[in-house]
């Protein structure tokens, strides 16, 4: 069975978070083998130095946490953090374009992050869940998949509310199997994440990923 650790993006977002911070993250994560740890853009080069000699990828975020970018913007923002080491990008979606009936904006808008990450680094898609109807968030994974992301993913953790096993199964179900599914915002527990899990995440976004592994 694959350790919890591994599903694990150990993960410091706010906007508080200082070069000490980063430089602890990284440590626990070379420590419990976490799968990478996800940093604001800033950070990415001093992350990427840390974990040079260990399994451990950088993930950052792109477009975050609104989403509200442009598409150039956010194609910008993937390759810098690319040339500064990360492997992983969260992007997040247009949500306002989305929720308009703007679908090939929002599929140009991921696509411009997959296009310039095309085998560089692995693409994962915040819907912003919490924002969704059902029907949205099906319209949102469909269109994350044919734009060419490697993952979908629920949430910032920034907006109304986090990832639940509800949104995590329909994501799933929505996506199949040969895509990834990512569990971000308010897990704070091995029962949290585990239910993530069962619900068919392959990843696990959460600033408590000691405590969990603790657990």
């Amino acid at each position: 069975m694959v350790s919890l650790a591994k599903y694990i993006d150990h993960t410091a977002l706010k906007p508080n978070v200082t070069k000490a911070d980063i430089l602890k993250l990284t440590d626990e994560a070379k420590k419990f083998g976490f799968a990478s740890v996800c940093v604001n853009p800033y950070w990415v080069s001093l992350a990427a130095q840390q974990l040079k000699d260990s399994e451990v990828k950088v993930c950052t975020v792109i477009g975050f946490p609104l989403g509200a970018n442009t598409a150039s913007v956010k194609a910008y923002e993937t390759r810098e953090a690319i040339e500064n080491g990360a492997g992983e990008v969260d992007m997040v979606i247009n949500i306002g374009a989305l929720k308009s009936g703007l679908e090939d904006a929002v599929e140009e808008d991921i696509r411009a992050v997959t296009k310039v990450a095309g085998g560089k680094a692995l693409v994962k898609v915040i819907i912003e869940a919490c924002l969704l109807t059902d029907e949205e968030k099906i319209k949102a994974c469909r269109l994350a998949v044919k734009a060419g992301a490697d993952y979908v993913k629920t949430s910032t953790g920034f907006s109304t509310g986090g990832a639940t096993p509800e949104d995590v199964a329909l994501m799933r179900q929505t996506v199949g199997n040969d895509i990834g599914v990512k569990a971000a915002g308010g897990i704070h527990s091995r029962i949290d994440a585990e239910a993530m899990i069962a619900a068919g995440a392959s990843r696990i976004g959460a600033s408590s990923g000691v405590k969990i592994i603790a657990e």
